[in-house]
């Protein structure tokens, strides 16, 4: 019964000798020339050691929201691709208003000055 596990153990002896000898290569081969920009950690656009009450512009969300919004119509542009040959001109139509729907609410965002960052 064991036997048949062999060839799985097998496989994954060999995937964690690869990745213990690659981090060991890229540690010992790898350059060093640590600076303090690549050291200092780095978030959202402020100083992480500061006050945690500190304010800062709400344009920060505003962007990460509008990202959201624009990452979700690509979400549900892929599965549409996907099977267009299928669903026919029907889809291809609604599809056409629901691109145009965000178009619209792009040239709004931009007319208002939100993608402007001072």
């Amino acid at each position: 019964m064991l036997a048949e596990y062999w060839p799985v153990l097998l496989f994954i002896a060999v995937a964690a000798g690869m990745g213990i000898l690659l981090i060991t290569l890229g540690l010992l081969v790898g350059p060093r020339r640590p600076e303090s920009d690549k050291l200092s950690p780095y978030e959202c656009g402020f100083e992480a050691f500061e006050d945690a009450r500190m304010q800062f512009d709400v344009r920060y969300y505003l962007l990460a929201i509008l990202f959201i919004i624009f990452d979700l119509e690509i979400a549900f542009l892929f599965p549409w691709a996907v099977v267009f040959k299928q669903i026919g001109i029907v889809a291809l139509i609604e599809m056409g208003l629901f691109l145009l729907l965000l178009v619209i609410g792009f040239a709004y965002v931009w007319k208002k000055g939100a993608l402007e960052w001072e």
